[in-house]
């Protein structure tokens, strides 16, 4: 069979602790992990920010003649949404 030692049925009767075994799995990154993976998150912010800055200029006629329910605002607040979102999983991954 396996070459381990096999675990008691006490042990087995009762459920591990959920804390100790996340904090187990959690591994180390190195520091160059979490500077590329934390860059990247940070890159792909200001380049969705800027993207949808510039698309949404240039549909802004387009946009205030269809008298949509969402306006110009409203679009701006979600390109910002969605890069500050970006940004901030980019500090969770650089500080975690």
């Amino acid at each position: 069979m396996s070459g381990g030692k096999l675990p008691a049925v006490q042990s087995l009767d009762k459920p591990e602790d959920l804390g100790h075994l996340l904090r187990q799995d959690r591994g180390d990154d190195c520091l160059s992990c979490k500077v590329v993976g934390s860059g990247a998150f940070f890159g792909l912010g200001a380049y969705s920010y800027l993207s949808g800055m510039s698309q949404l200029q240039r549909q802004r006629q387009a946009i205030l003649r269809s008298r949509s329910m969402f306006g110009m605002r409203s679009r701006k607040f979600g390109i910002v949404g969605i890069s500050l979102g970006l940004v901030w999983m980019g500090l969770w991954r650089a500080f975690r």
